[in-house]
């Protein structure tokens, strides 16, 4: 009976595959992108609601001090991805093996993992919270909020590494929705707590961050449930927890470039905030903090779309069918224009009103109105570079992907970021980032006009 079970699991599995070399490219594109832009734009969400809360229940100061954090929390992000991404990667590849032992040790090593370096960063963190922060760009005005906000969100570290891992793993086990569904708990349950903890109980910047871990304990609890299920295919059993040398080294491995990248994504927002608080202060810190909760949410259903794309382009690459895997190109380049447009519009023509949502002070509703004008000058086109980016990721050319990710977040950034606020202040650093996305798509274009001129050769 157990055997029939796997086999007809098996036989849908293949089914499912061979869909995305013979069904409508349009059609799998929806089938997958939309799941995936949910979920992402339900993570956008829960990002923002703390912002929007802080900054009109707390004040434009604790919406600084909130923003001094993003580098502290996209460390945090990035020793997290290092683990789940590995692992959810790796649970595909053994369940796709069949190998069902090696998949539930990894579920079980993701939970030890996850404990671990999420107590030792907190441990580590909090001995150096202070001289950490001002590294990152605090003043004596704004390191309360970021203190205490940071000393809440520390002690719920483990708890955060352990529902992203789980979430991540419960993804690649076959369960999209279900994964989605949490992520979209956490964002609901957070965005009822906030106005509790931070009017009702009138705890401040403290309140959110306390809102935040309860969300996050709510959805663990919820996925803990779901894989305590023995009927799941990977389920919490005994032995599976003590960590083995080669699936932690895979894990890591895997991992490692998704890691880099949100590591140097951290180096880039401590560069951005030194240089606006050099040149124009502590509010100044805030206003970047605002344009990047509204520049993200657009980034971030980008990322749907490539989460959608990247099997079909991936399937049909490897089956030769080269006009199917340009067709999904171009289909999720549109797509990307469209949504990239939609931020270039919002950032132009109404940057006042999109920045009201976070705070009422005009000083900070210039500078961000300010400021959220220029990041979106070259936007139209960045839809295009991600998309590139992501498609060579799909098509196992990931030289190429890792090259045009860092020309963008590194390669021209950095040296912008060095460079330009020398000659032209506060304004130099705004500048760096669309010169940057212009640039990476420059880049972008000549390297897939460069692909397709292949295929139209293999094509022939």
């Amino acid at each position: 009976m157990q055997a029939v079970k796997k086999y007809r699991k098996y036989m849908s599995q293949k089914v499912t595959a061979t869909e995305l070399g013979t069904e409508p490219i349009g059609k799998l594109l929806m089938q997958y992108a939309v799941p995936a832009i949910i979920a992402m734009t339900a993570s956008s969400l829960y990002n923002m609601v703390d912002s929007i809360f802080i900054g009109h229940g707390v004040g434009p100061m604790a919406i600084s001090g909130l923003a001094i954090t993003f580098p502290l929390m996209n460390l945090a992000a990035a020793f997290g991805s290092l683990v789940g991404v590995g692992a959810s990667t790796l649970v595909s590849v053994k369940l796709g093996q069949k190998d069902y032992s090696s998949a539930q040790h990894i579920l079980g090593n993701v939970v030890s993992l996850n404990v671990i370096m999420g107590i030792l960063f907190t441990i580590i963190t909090l001995i150096f919270l202070d001289p950490i922060l001002y590294f990152f760009g605090a003043s004596e005005a704004t390191i309360p909020y970021a203190r205490d906000y940071m000393v809440i969100i520390l002690l719920g570290n483990a708890i955060t590494h352990l529902y992203l891992g789980l979430n991540s793993v419960l993804r690649s086990a076959g369960h999209p929705q279900k994964a989605m569904v949490a992520t979209i708990l956490t964002v609901v349950i957070n965005t009822i707590l906030d106005p509790l903890f931070i009017y009702g109980f009138h705890m401040g910047i403290k309140g959110a961050a306390v809102a935040t871990i309860l969300a996050q304990i709510i959805s663990l609890i919820w996925l803990i449930k779901i894989f305590c299920n023995k009927n799941e295919l990977l389920h919490f059993r005994r032995g599976i927890y003590r960590l083995h040398g080669n699936l932690v080294s895979n894990i890591i491995g895997i991992g490692m470039a998704p890691f880099l990248m949100n590591l140097a994504s951290c180096f880039i927002v401590i560069l951005i905030n030194k240089g606006l608080k050099l040149y124009d202060g502590d509010l100044a810190i805030g206003a970047f903090g605002i344009v990047n909760r509204i520049v993200f949410l657009f980034v971030m259903i980008v990322m749907g779309l490539n989460q959608g794309m990247q099997p079909i382009a991936g399937y049909n690459f490897g089956a030769k069918q080269y006009h199917r895997v340009n067709h999904v190109m171009k289909l999720t380049v549109i797509a990307a224009t469209i949504i990239t447009t939609s931020g270039f519009i919002v950032g132009e023509f109404i940057p006042r009103l999109a920045v009201s949502a976070f705070t009422t002070d005009e000083t900070l509703v210039n500078l961000s109105a300010n400021g959220l004008r220029i990041v979106v000058m070259f936007f139209p086109i960045i839809g295009f570079q991600m998309v590139t980016s992501n498609f060579f990721q799909s098509i196992g050319m990931a030289r190429k992907a890792i090259i045009l990710s860092l020309s963008r977040q590194v390669l021209i950034l950095i040296p912008c970021l060095f460079i330009l606020p020398l000659f032209f202040g506060s304004h130099g650093v705004w500048i760096s980032m669309p010169i940057s996305d212009l640039a990476a798509s420059v880049l972008a274009a000549i390297m897939l006009y460069r692909q397709f001129d292949k295929f139209r050769k293999h094509s022939a």
